[in-house]
């Protein structure tokens, strides 16, 4: 394990390509970042477990485990919130789907230009460095501590991504304002945006979580304008009462 002083933070590549994993981990390396590396998902999952990392770069395919299955035990078993970042030769939405509802964070399709690896590397490290007050936000039923990340909608304790807990601390900061997609994305993402189904990905993640086994939808789209966190019901009961 490397030591992360003056680093520019430490790296968990887990890649069976050895071409691939010397290029990306020789670039980050001199980029000025510290690289662990896995060339299986068993062995990487081990090290993404037991160790601090900044960001876990994770190959979909691998032998033992492929990054799926590591993805959904780092956050379901292990509860590691470490940002990953998925690479995948799949370019379907069903496929970026499928890695987003796993728990990563972000995706790149192969190939792909290595400075825009570390680019999605460094805005996944500056927002999961951005220190962020202690506050418990609610919308309706809807409850999040921003000190513990923990996540409720009435008596159900509900698990989302690192990317869905971002989206909702600002979205419930916000509500019942609608906020724009631009405006969501810089947020997240900094100035290196993502393809246009990354976010809208993520939201329709979010709402599987927070809105489908509820009666009352909370997470609203406003057609060319963004989207808003708001019950419905209570701003209708509100206006009633004025």
């Amino acid at each position: 394990m490397k030591q992360r002083e003056e680093q520019a933070g430490l790296i968990l590549l887990i890649e069976d390509n050895r071409g691939i994993a010397e290029m990306v981990g020789e670039y980050l390396e001199r980029r000025g970042y510290g690289v662990d590396y896995a060339t299986d998902g068993i062995t990487g999952l081990r090290l993404a477990i037991n160790n601090s990392y900044d960001v876990v770069v994770l190959d979909l395919m691998l032998p033992g485990m492929d990054g799926i299955e590591l993805c959904r035990r780092l956050r379901g078993e292990a509860k590691k919130s470490t940002p990953v970042l998925m690479l995948t030769a799949r370019d379907t939405l069903d496929d970026k789907l499928v890695g987003l509802e796993a728990g990563a964070d972000d995706y790149l399709v192969k190939p792909f230009e290595i400075r825009e690896l570390e680019a999605r590397v460094r805005a996944l490290i500056r927002r999961d460095r951005r220190l962020v007050s202690a506050e418990v936000l609610r919308v309706g039923d809807l409850i999040l501590d921003t000190a513990t990340l923990r996540l409720t909608r009435g008596e159900n304790e509900l698990i989302a991504s690192p990317i869905g807990i971002k989206l909702l601390t600002i979205l419930m900061r916000e509500s019942p304002r609608v906020v724009s997609r631009r405006d969501i994305e810089r947020e997240i993402w900094g100035d290196t945006l993502p393809d246009s189904d990354t976010l809208r990905s993520h939201l329709y993640n979010l709402r599987k979580i927070i809105d489908k086994p509820f009666q009352r939808p909370l997470l609203h789209t406003i057609h060319s304008a963004g989207y808003r966190l708001a019950d419905l019901d209570a701003e209708v009961a509100a206006s009633h009462a004025v």
